[in-house]
Parts: structure tokens; sequence; C-alpha cells
């Protein structure tokens, strides 16, 4: 049977890169952790770490026990919390679309730290495809992701309404349908961002094609190109007001069907105190 000292032990040899760094960490001689270490292999009877010249890498098995890893220590978290008068505590991995990291949550959080200050919410950005993968693979508990996306593993609650629009720089002619941007240069996140597969598959039933593609990992980086006459980009109105960028950059209205767009919170299983802690926090969340 698993005990988490051992898996506190192979955590820290995974998280500091080798034994040494490990022993230190956790204050232990070196042999200690190497022999813990081995009888954990031995328990398991698969090799957790592979030797590539001077240094240890995970192997596919040991990649697999660091996922389920921190599910168990997550669910000492949430017993720990549990028995303690309902009070969450400790660490909360949370994801959010960084247009919703930007504009939506820091009211959210603060709110958050106030009631519940003895919990660390650790904050992950990205594309509603890559949040959806973690919190289906339990890499965190919950994410705010936008429409549309497909994970029947997981239950959902509607919050944030967004509205979408199409920005330029200042003046490009106006935009009213697909044939308007025949050949522009679109500017978006990477595959796997719903509004950018909304405004393409805009395009699409039009039968339009973007020149290209340029990919970016931040709104202010993306709002800057736009303004400087580079391409085009779609965009929550609330984040450009959040970003004091309104001014920035020219906005074009877009379809209703392709404008109204919902930011959705999801989790996977049960809750835990820390989740229904937010879930349950009193405040206008459209």
């Amino acid at each position: 049977m698993l005990d988490l000292d051992s898996l506190e032990i192979f955590r820290a040899v995974v998280s500091e890169g080798g034994i040494i760094r490990a022993a230190r960490k956790l204050h232990r001689v070196q042999s200690n952790v190497t022999t813990r270490v081995r009888q954990l292999e031995e328990r398991l009877g698969v090799a957790l770490f592979r030797r590539q010249g001077r240094s240890l890498v995970l192997s596919p098995e040991g990649q697999l026990l660091v996922q389920y890893a921190d599910r168990l220590f997550r669910l000492a978290d949430e017993a720990q919390s549990a028995l303690q008068a309902g009070q969450p505590r400790g660490v909360f991995r949370l994801g959010s679309l960084e247009s919703t990291a930007g504009s939506r949550l820091p009211a959210v959080l603060s709110r958050y730290h106030l009631a519940f200050p003895a919990v660390t919410v650790e904050l992950v950005t990205g594309t509603t495809a890559a949040l959806v993968h973690k919190v289906v693979n339990y890499e965190l508990e919950a994410a705010f992701v936008s429409e549309p996306f497909t994970a029947p593993e997981l239950s959902s609650r509607p919050l944030f309404n967004e509205e979408l629009v199409l920005i330029t720089a200042h003046g490009h002619p106006k935009i009213t349908k697909p044939a308007d941007l025949r050949g522009a240069t679109l500017i978006a996140f990477a595959s796997g961002c719903s509004y950018r597969k909304c405004f393409e598959d805009w395009l699409g039933r039009a039968r339009v094609m973007p020149g290209r593609v340029l990919e970016f990992a931040s709104y202010q980086a993306m709002i800057a190109c736009v303004s400087a006459g580079t391409g085009v980009a779609i965009v929550p109105r609330s984040l450009l007001a959040a970003l004091k960028a309104t001014d920035d950059v020219q906005m074009h209205e877009l379809p209703l069907r392709l404008k109204r767009n919902r930011t959705h919170l999801v989790w996977r299983g049960v809750p835990s105190v820390a989740l229904a802690g937010l879930m349950d926090l009193p405040m206008a969340w459209m």
C-alpha cells in the first residue's frame, strides 16, 4: 500500500530535480531518500526514473504517479480542511482564461481571499481546451472556460456573459461580413482558444480564409500588434475596458450569434471545500 510519506519523498525528487536537492529540502540524508525511492519502485514493480547522463528523468510510469500523487495530496488537504470546522485551507489550483483572469477575477479572488485567508490560490491560465484537459485529469480543481467546449465528464455552471468584438487599427474600413476579412492576418491565441474557434467557424461558413495566423500568448501583445496595423483579433469588450485599451484600437460589431459568449466554471466530481467556498461566495457573478 502506498503511503503519503513515500509519495512526498518521490514528489520532492521530481520537483527539486534530483536526489541531493530533495534530501536538502526534506532535511534527510541522501541515502535515505535513495532507499525510499527504490523501495517505492519495488513496491510498485516499475522504474519511476531513468538516468539521462548525470540527471534523473521521469519514466512514463513516474509521470503517471506524479498525477496520482498530486490528487492524493489534494484529497489529504481537503480531508484536513473538512475536519477543521469546514474551513478551506491549503492550496487551491484554479484555471482561467487569460481574458477572465485580467478582467473578471481580480475582484472575485480578492473577496475569496478575505473570506478564506488560509487558502493559497494557484492560478493557471490557458486556452479553454488546455484548461478542460487539466480539469479532466485532476491537474486543476476547477477552471473558468468559454464556449464552445465539450467535456461530458465535467460539471459546469455559467457565470459571466461576455460580448466579443472584432478589433483593428484605427482607420480600418468598416467590417460587416466575413468577406471583408479575406486575406487578413488573424492575431489569436494558439489552437484550443474557444474565441478563436468561434471566429474561424464564422469565416469558414462563408468560405473565407485568413491570409495567415499569428499566435500570441498574451492579450497585451495582441492588442499592441492590432493597434500597429499588423492584423485583426477577436476579444471580450470587458477585457479592453480592464486594460484601458478601448481607445487604442477600432472596434467592429460582430453578428449576435458570434458576439454573445458565456464563461463557465467547470469541475470534476464533488467540489472540494475550497471550490465550494468559491461557488458559495455571495457576489454578482453575471
